[in-house]
């Protein structure tokens, strides 16, 4: 004879995940606006991006610095999920590691910031930033293996630098709407097919 569950608790479980199914629908949508708009962009306009209300992004995040760092924390594993999945799923190891680096730029734009949202909390800054390194600096080093193994591209490149390179051509992008740094990014990443 099956154990029944307690009553409600089905009901409990399948709201848990529609909270949590709602939760990622709300920092997609934060994250495409801070990608367009800046980490500073209205309320208002995630709330429309996500079809909920203002009330429901404040009862999650209380501070725009709450919402920023569930941002980046969803991103740095967002990040660090695609890489495997692009690797199995690309055409080759190299078009794998040029999607995942468009994926790292969206998420650099969120990152710069990221600074000014925290304002003195250095220490909270500085557990996210061990927490990027720890997540994607293996990710892209696999990346980079793997299109060495294929000789799309010559060894040498560390993942840390590779990914050091990027966060500086993305620097200043947020302050100069003439400037794109996926056009540097993509001769960056020539540059190291054609060693």
């Amino acid at each position: 004879m099956p154990a029944s569950s307690p009553p409600g608790e089905g009901r409990s479980r399948s709201k848990r995940a529609d909270a949590v199914r709602n939760q990622q629908t709300l920092l997609e949508a934060a994250a495409a606006v801070f990608v367009s708009s800046g980490v500073d962009a209205p309320i208002r306009e995630i709330a429309a991006r996500a079809g909920v209300g203002m009330g429901t992004i404040y009862r999650h995040f209380p501070t725009r610095a709450d919402l920023v760092v569930a941002v980046y924390r969803h991103q740095v594993e967002a990040c660090a999920e695609a890489g495997p999945t692009l690797l199995a799923d690309s055409a080759s190891p190299l078009a794998a590691l040029r999607q995942w680096v468009d994926l790292f730029v969206d998420f650099l734009v969120t990152k710069h910031g990221l600074a000014n949202a925290l304002q003195s909390d250095s220490s909270g800054f500085d557990a996210l930033h061990a927490h990027f390194l720890d997540r994607l600096v293996p990710v892209c080093a696999r990346l980079l293996d793997a299109a060495v193994e294929a000789g799309e591209i010559g060894p040498g490149t560390h993942a840390y630098e590779l990914m050091r390179g990027i966060g500086n051509l993305c620097i200043g992008r947020d302050s100069d709407p003439r400037y794109d740094p996926r056009r540097l990014v993509e001769l960056l990443l020539r540059g190291l097919g054609s060693r």
